[in-house]
């Protein structure tokens, strides 16, 4: 999704500007895509919620599948436009994003420089004329910083979970028009050791306030054939135009 991600600073981009997202192009080639906790209630209802585990932090992360193959994100249409009722939002965060100070806890603000949304001429200034941040950039930066800690409370409920050894690989195949697809390389929550959790154990879940987020995440698993259908239908528009 990046290309050139560097540190937002007045000395290079004081006279830079931002366009409005007219469409999400840029995003079409993701098939999946990094989400919080915060999001799994509104994205279940679109997107099937699954976890990818990342060996060499030894933990996992929760993401959203926006297609079936590598390379295609079902979701953005020809124009650009998403077809959908909810974006995630590190895709609604473009064209900026967090990365570590190298200094614990603190974070500094990034703009994709290789993005067609930045211009010289076009969009939202910025910084004002006095080289201060405008407000558009004061925005950014305070909703990057909820996110952050979002991302903070994910990683917790995470770590939480794989302490339980609640994370299993999912293998599933499904038909995909006249073949047969298998579904797997991301791991979901097993209901059966969750279902066997001690009284102790799922009362912690509760008081962490864990449980809508794990139920959510398995009522999603069904979203999978939305996939199915999404692609079957692209499959044959494609069909009918060549």
């Amino acid at each position: 999704m990046y290309k050139n991600l560097v540190p937002v600073n007045k000395a290079r981009h004081a006279n830079k500007k931002v366009r409005q997202v007219q469409g999400f192009g840029f995003a079409s080639e993701f098939h999946i895509a990094s989400i919080m906790v915060h999001e799994f209630a509104r994205a279940a209802s679109i997107y099937p919620v699954v976890f990818l585990e990342d060996k060499k932090e030894d933990s996992f992360r929760p993401v959203v599948l926006m297609g079936l193959d590598a390379g295609e994100n079902l979701f953005v249409g020809e124009d650009g436009k998403w077809q959908a009722s909810y974006v995630p939002a590190i895709i609604r965060r473009y064209p900026f994003a967090l990365a570590s100070s190298g200094e614990e806890g603190k974070f500094t603000v990034c703009i994709d420089e290789g993005s067609e949304l930045i211009s010289d001429t076009e969009g939202v200034a910025l910084f004002d004329d006095k080289g201060e941040p405008a407000e558009p950039l004061e925005n950014v930066k305070r909703y990057l910083g909820e996110l952050q800690q979002m991302d903070v409370f994910t990683r917790e409920f995470c770590k939480n979970l794989a302490s339980h050894n609640m994370f299993t690989p999912l293998n599933m195949r499904v038909r995909q028009a006249d073949k047969i697809k298998n579904i797997n390389g991301c791991y979901v929550l097993n209901e059966e050791r969750l279902n066997s959790l001690s009284t102790e154990g799922f009362v912690e879940l509760r008081e962490k306030r864990y449980l809508p987020a794990i139920y959510a995440h398995l009522v999603s698993l069904a979203q999978i054939e939305r996939l199915i259908m999404l692609k079957d239908d692209r499959l044959a528009a494609m069909a009918e135009a060549s």
